[in-house]
């Protein structure tokens, strides 16, 4: 049985935590010194989850940036997810961007318009704590 795929967020790494239960999440910043040795083992676990996914698999990217080679990486996850939706099952990509960050708003449009996949593009604002 496939187990939790759970990795910390590092200073130029996003936190990932994955359940087979069907709910995977990356967030945080994407811009690793080896973009392919960082996601080798999301890549590892996406491709052993494909072969029996949960009913519902919700995919949450909040991610404030990542680099270009981060970004082909991202595409290629999302490939995966779009196989399995066209293999009959229930895939919903959620995309969180910070409402005033228009290049991210713009590439979650640009991914979800590329995909044949559900996206839902949600905005949010940083919430800033000052003290009294």
């Amino acid at each position: 049985m496939l187990s939790k795929l759970y990795i910390k967020e590092g200073l130029d790494t996003p936190r990932i935590e994955f359940d087979p239960a069907g709910t995977l999440s990356i967030e945080g910043k994407s811009y690793p010194p080896d973009v392919m040795q960082f996601f080798a083992p999301v890549l590892d676990w996406l491709k052993e989850y494909s072969q029996n996914p949960a009913p519902k698999t919700i995919v949450n990217l909040k991610l404030e940036y990542f680099n270009t080679a981060s970004s082909k990486i991202i595409m290629d996850i999302l490939y995966m997810f779009e196989n399995i939706y066209k293999a009959g099952h229930d895939v919903l990509v959620k995309w969180y961007y910070p409402e005033d960050d228009e290049d991210m708003h713009e590439t979650g449009m640009e991914y979800s318009e590329i995909l044949e996949l559900p996206f839902e593009l949600i905005g949010y604002n940083f919430i800033i704590e000052e003290d009294e």
